[in-house]
């Protein structure tokens, strides 16, 4: 018996340092400069590339529940679409211990950044890139 408890312990813990060490799941975003929580993404595989939606967010008081990017380029199918349920993470693909090669979107601003993502810990870090200037937010694990 003791045997048995001791198997299913080690599984259940392995599945637990499985999902730890993996990007995919749901990330609180966190802004760099507020510390604020701002929405939950769910990061997820694709075809092979890794993708980021916004499946919750938390709006300040007084702001729009329910916002749509209405700062995106107007020839970005994302103009005008609700933030809720957008894909702000496109076509990252895996190098070494990143993904990146794909763009992160700021629907605040309706900037577009290049990006690479990566696992620091439990946290994951997410850097946007314009030009030579970048900057990484820590997002942590929803449990």
């Amino acid at each position: 018996m003791r045997k048995l408890l001791s198997l299913i312990l080690f599984f259940f813990m392995s599945l637990a340092v499985f999902g730890q060490g993996s990007v995919l799941g749901q990330w609180k975003s966190i802004d760099d400069k507020t510390s604020e929580t701002k929405s939950v993404v769910e990061i997820f595989e694709r075809g092979g590339f890794i993708y980021g939606k916004v499946i919750k967010i938390f709006p300040k008081p007084g702001n729009d529940p329910d916002p749509v990017c209405d700062k995106c380029e107007q020839d970005d199918e994302r103009f005008n679409k609700k933030i809720l349920g957008m894909e702000i993470i496109r076509k990252l693909k895996k190098d070494g211990d990143e993904y990146s090669g794909g763009d992160i979107l700021d629907p605040e601003v309706g900037k577009v950044y290049r990006c690479k993502i990566w696992l620091d810990g439990t946290d994951l870090k997410v850097r946007g890139y314009w030009g030579p200037v970048w900057r990484t937010q820590t997002w942590k694990r929803v449990s």
